[in-house]
């Protein structure tokens, strides 16, 4: 599978651990060397805000999508490449993925989340067919990921959405499904 954009899902907080903002800093380095447009939710601040800057420190290119709801909090990043405002948090998520050739989560909260469950979604619904990584720095998503073995196991996942996750453990393992 050819990435010419990946759509990164993180959260707006950087978390407690310090890998996860220096998983989101390689990454970044990793997208802009790569020649891979980083494609997520248009903020300035936590993850978001680390891996956009990185990847246009590093020369990148960088297509933010943000709701016009958080426009009024201030929280776009005025540094990138294009910033896409959409209507609502779902036209977001949408946008996000058409625009993406595939799709990696960081550690984040409920949104991030959300973010993840429903592109799973979408690929089990065939609405897209886009492979999703998910990067479990620091073990953060050590838990879900035995979840999602459980699921599995009991035969609540079907075999195509099984196989359109993978788990990486660093950035540079990505470098390997490019």
């Amino acid at each position: 599978m050819k990435i010419h954009s990946l759509a990164v899902f993180c959260g707006s907080h950087e978390g407690l651990n310090p890998v996860f903002k220096s998983d989101a800093i390689a990454l970044g380095k990793l997208l802009a060397q790569q020649q891979i447009t980083l494609v997520y939710g248009g903020g300035n601040v936590g993850l978001m805000g680390a891996i956009a800057d990185t990847v246009m420190e590093a020369g990148g290119k960088v297509t933010g999508v943000i709701p016009s709801l958080l426009l009024d909090w201030e929280r776009q990043h005025t540094g990138i490449t294009e910033l896409i405002v959409t209507d609502d948090m779902h036209s977001r998520k949408r946008t996000i993925y058409e625009k993406s050739d595939a799709a990696l989560v960081l550690p984040g909260g409920f949104g991030t989340l959300d973010e993840l469950f429903e592109m799973l979604t979408w690929n089990q619904l065939s609405i897209h067919d886009k492979h999703i990584f998910i990067l479990n720095s620091g073990g953060f998503y050590s838990h879900l990921v035995a979840h999602l073995e459980q699921m599995r196991k009991e035969k609540f996942l079907y075999e195509k959405a099984d196989k359109s996750i993978t788990v990486i453990n660093e950035p540079a393992e990505l470098l390997k499904h490019l």
